[in-house]
């Protein structure tokens, strides 16, 4: 007896365990999550299995603060944060600090600087870091080296040099590095498209006029004033032989020899 009802007991709180847990997990803080849609964001599952969250408020019809923030952090469980355009601090970043499950976070478009940087220190799970457009400098490349776990970095359109960026690279070698430094390949693409047209315009033109000037005209000159040759011989022959010695001197051979003996018999 102890040895089936231990496994079935066993067997009961993991069925129990995992749908308690799936809950709590499926259910944010309902006051956080109306305060973000009041100003115009939304939190969603990222899948009906996957009860973690997308908080976004790139889209807010109205001003998104460092109060906002505040609500995020109320959030469990949040995985992707866009805060775009929007019009947060370097002091309102420090309310992220504790969301530990943040892989994604748009920053591009705010007044974030270096100052803000030290508090993305804690986020070990970052993947997905745009700093597009902010006031991020070479002065805060000592704290973006800390962030080990980044996949892709959005610098353009910053004030990082290029000796930042190698600095950056050198200690993040893992990581995509994306600033303004990545428009050459562009210039080398137009490059080529301006090439390939030239030479096929001047090769087929080429090969077009060559062909009508040999084959079309020099063979129908030649053989039209050959066949000019036969009507002369045929007009020739057909009047010698029927006119002159045939019908004119029969006939009046014939009537001489009849009127003769018609006089000598009366």
């Amino acid at each position: 007896m102890r040895t089936t009802s231990l496994p079935a007991a066993m067997l009961l709180l993991s069925l129990i365990a995992v749908p308690a847990f799936a809950e709590d997990a499926a259910k944010p803080d309902p006051a956080a999550v109306n305060a973000i849609k009041a100003v115009g964001g939304n939190v969603m599952e990222i899948a009906q299995d996957d009860p973690r969250l997308d908080v976004t408020l790139h889209l807010a019809d109205k001003d998104v603060t460092d109060e906002v923030l505040g609500q995020v952090a109320k959030l469990k469980n949040v995985v992707w944060l866009n805060l775009a355009g929007t019009q947060i601090t370097d002091s309102g970043l420090a309310q992220l600090s504790g969301l530990a499950t943040l892989e994604k976070l748009h920053l591009e478009k705010t007044g974030i600087t270096d100052a803000g940087l030290p508090h993305l220190k804690g986020l070990g799970n970052l993947v997905y870091l745009n700093l597009y457009a902010t006031q991020v400098s070479d002065a805060g490349i000592p704290h973006l080296k800390e962030l080990k776990s980044l996949k892709r970095l959005y610098l353009w359109q910053t004030k990082v040099s290029e000796e930042g960026l190698k600095q950056l690279r050198e200690a993040l070698p893992e990581t995509t590095i994306i600033a303004g430094l990545e428009l050459k390949p562009v210039k080398i693409e137009e490059e080529k498209k301006e090439e390939k047209p030239a030479e096929k315009k001047d090769a087929k033109p080429a090969e077009k006029k060559d062909k009508p000037a040999e084959k079309k005209p020099a063979e129908k000159k030649e053989e039209k004033p050959a066949d000019d040759k036969k009507p002369a011989e045929k007009k020739e022959e057909k009047p010698a032989e029927k006119k002159p010695e045939e019908k004119p001197a029969e006939k009046p051979a014939e009537k001489d020899d009849k009127p003769a003996p018609k006089k000598e018999d009366k």
